[in-house]
């Protein structure tokens, strides 16, 4: 009886050896990540289409991976990026770009950087009046905020396109919202330019009640224009914001003045969409200084 309870043991104990090695967790690895030398890509000037270079074509010529370019100028403010294994991106301005390709593969990411000159301006390409309309071009726009009637209040969104289209809101003088929390002071100043760069410098008064402190910023926009004007944009770079007055206690905290929409454009005024904290929509209002 011991004999066999003695083989019985000595089985089942060969059996554990045999089974723990085929229970151990398979190893896996990452492969390792390509050296930024192995990222090839082409960057071509157009000097055919446009003389001073400014029309650039980009090719991602690396295999197997996920492609993500993005373009700087020589202060490092980003002017764009796509995910596009070929594109063509246009710049204006004379200068010295930097174009990035960051690759995307099993073993993570790499980046490689090539620098292009721009030889001169170009400016075909910014044709279309509402350039003019928000810069006044190389000679710059200042921009203030329109304190008789700054506000405008609007109703469920769900038709709202722009002031052109739809009409205007209840547009109250100040005096008559009181309410609002809106406090009757200088606000400041937002200037747009087109003199070598996309150019943006915006004074902004503190916010906090009384105070007249106010500080000065620079930096860079986008003007992203849609046809009919429907969804037309100003995107702000390098610590930059619309400028705007204190938020009220209706408005939603969590609205950015980074990336506002345009919904009046005129030689003299214009006018950006905020959201309230109960989702419909709220206007401010500008006039040239």
């Amino acid at each position: 009886m011991k004999k066999t309870k003695l083989l019985i043991t000595s089985f089942l104990m060969l059996m554990v050896l045999v089974l723990v090695p085929s229970c151990s967790p398979d190893t896996y690895s990452l492969d390792d990540t390509m050296d930024k030398s192995d990222v090839a890509f082409d960057v071509t000037q157009d000097f055919v289409t446009n003389p001073g270079g400014n029309v650039v074509k980009l090719k991602n010529l690396t295999p197997g991976v996920i492609p993500y370019w993005s373009y700087t100028d020589s202060k490092g403010n980003e002017l764009g990026h796509s995910n596009l294994s070929e594109t063509t991106i246009s710049l204006p301005f004379a200068g010295t770009y930097n174009i990035s390709l960051r690759v995307f593969e099993q073993g993570g990411s790499v980046t490689s950087t090539k620098t292009i000159t721009v030889a001169e301006n170009d400016t075909s390409l910014f044709n279309d009046p509402r350039w003019n309309l928000l810069t006044n071009g190389v000679n710059g726009k200042t921009w203030v905020m329109y304190m008789t009637a700054p506000l405008e209040f609007l109703g469920k969104p769900a038709s709202y396109q722009n002031i052109a289209v739809s009409g205007h809101g209840w547009w109250p003088n100040l005096s008559d919202i009181s309410w609002a929390g809106l406090e009757n002071k200088d606000w400041g100043e937002i200037t747009f330019d087109l003199n070598g760069g996309y150019n943006v410098s915006v004074k902004q008064t503190d916010p906090a009640t009384g105070s007249t402190v106010q500080q000065t910023k620079t930096g860079t926009f986008n003007l992203s224009l849609t046809e009919g004007s429907t969804n037309d944009r100003i995107g702000f770079n390098g610590g930059t914001e619309m400028l705007h007055p204190n938020e009220a206690s209706y408005f939603s905290s969590s609205f950015s003045f980074t990336n506002v929409q345009i919904v009046e454009l005129t030689e003299t005024t214009l006018a950006i969409l905020a959201i309230r904290a109960d989702k419909d929509y709220m206007i401010y209002h500008f006039v040239v200084k």
